[in-house]
């Protein structure tokens, strides 16, 4: 009993839970509302969330005995508030559930790899750069409407990043509600203190809801949340088997797409808070670490209804801000990784520019168009680099 409650390893995973939802709950929340969801139904998305992050976090870190923690996809967040405009949350539900067996059966064919190589990742960062786009404008939009309180988030945010970058979204959204307190702007009446409740809502089935939404959402969660986070274990000398893992986030998302848990997926910012030496001097002991995460992650997500009712007593522009602070580095890496080399550049910005555009032709949203037409131009430029891909695949395949 002495090794589950070593003082590094609890705050070690409270504190990597705590940076995953300040940093990017407001997002999960816009995503929802932009579904058209009830607050009964946010709340039951937060409660999925954390049941699946949870109950995956501690699955894999007990069974693996390493660190392996799960998150949402906050880059699938995001593109869900841009992408779902238009639909309802039941069409919403049904793109959930074809992302998840997506992934479940990428997993289970062990196929990733191939997968992945045939998106590069220029395209698939262009694309995330594309969605993400929106937040940071909409970050300096609101300044024409509360100058004082989205500014001292700003120069929060700054200052931060130069003395406490760990902590920095932390520290920048307590400064916003402080700030936000002092203005009045905070509705605190309207907080109350319940356990969520699961709200079933069955799926309906559209193309443009599985093509505009379920696969960019597969894409991004893959390509963008799954690969950092299979970077980030094999970086700390940690070595599990990949398909199992991704197989099962899969299957969870599935479970658990009806009540609003829209992807799972491998962490890698809050994975790395439990990978370090803060954790533990011992890296065989700091699956602890994520274990405690998991457990944190069920509590946060029982509490769905006190999470749900306290950012609706926060102000539009502080929401905003926070998110829009948040994906900053996010955006700076995808554009960094989309035109890092001169090959392909001219495809990855293509892919920015569709995808930032917010184009829907068809019903179908501007992230399916930008990676289509990216990818089209990829592999007219490269056709080479095509066939290339091509024998690889058939030689990995003759070898399976």
């Amino acid at each position: 009993m002495r090794d589950w409650f070593v003082l590094s390893r609890v705050s070690a995973g409270f504190i990597a839970v705590l940076v995953g939802y300040t940093s990017s709950a407001v997002i999960v929340f816009q995503a929802a509302a932009s579904a058209g969801a009830s607050e009964q139904q946010i709340t039951s998305w937060l409660w999925a969330l954390g049941i699946g992050m949870g109950a995956t976090s501690i699955g894999f870190s007990w069974y693996h005995k390493k660190p392996i923690l799960t998150a949402w996809s906050t880059p699938g967040a995001a593109l869900l508030v841009t992408s779902l405009s238009g639909l309802s949350v039941n069409q919403a539900i049904g793109a959930f559930l074809f992302s998840s067996l997506l992934i479940t059966l990428v997993g289970l064919s062990g196929l990733m790899d191939k997968l992945i190589r045939w998106i590069p990742q220029s395209v698939a960062s262009a694309m995330l750069a594309g969605v993400l786009l929106q937040f940071s404008l909409q970050l300096f939009q609101s300044l024409e409407s509360q100058l004082i309180l989205v500014a001292s988030m700003v120069a929060c945010y700054l200052i931060g990043k130069l003395y406490a970058p760990r902590y920095v979204m932390l520290i920048t959204l307590l400064v916003g509600i402080a700030t936000a307190y002092s203005l009045n702007l905070l509705e605190l009446s309207s907080v109350t203190l319940e356990l969520a409740k699961p709200v079933w809502i069955s799926p309906s089935f559209s193309w443009q809801a599985m093509l505009g939404v379920g696969l960019p959402l597969f894409v991004v969660t893959m390509a963008s949340q799954n690969m950092p986070g299979i970077a980030a274990l094999h970086g700390n000398g940690y070595r599990p088997a990949i398909s199992p893992l991704i197989s099962w986030t899969g299957i969870v998302g599935m479970l658990l797409a009806p009540f609003g848990g829209f992807a799972f997926n491998l962490s890698a910012i809050t994975a790395a808070i439990c990978m370090g030496k803060e954790a533990d001097e011992d890296p065989s002991k700091r699956y602890f670490a994520s274990i405690w995460a998991g457990v944190f992650y069920l509590l946060v997500g029982l509490m769905g209804a006190t999470v749900v009712s306290l950012f609706a007593a926060f102000p539009q522009e502080l929401v905003v801000a926070i998110a829009g602070l948040a994906l900053i580095s996010t955006i700076a890496s995808s554009l960094s990784t989309a035109l890092v080399s001169s090959k392909g550049r001219e495809a990855a910005v293509i892919t920015f520019l569709v995808t930032a555009s917010s184009l829907n032709l068809f019903g179908i949203a501007s992230a399916f168009w930008g990676l289509s037409l990216g990818l089209l131009v990829h592999y007219l430029f490269s056709g080479d680099e095509a066939a290339a891909i091509v024998k690889q695949s058939r030689e990995a395949g003759n070898k399976a």
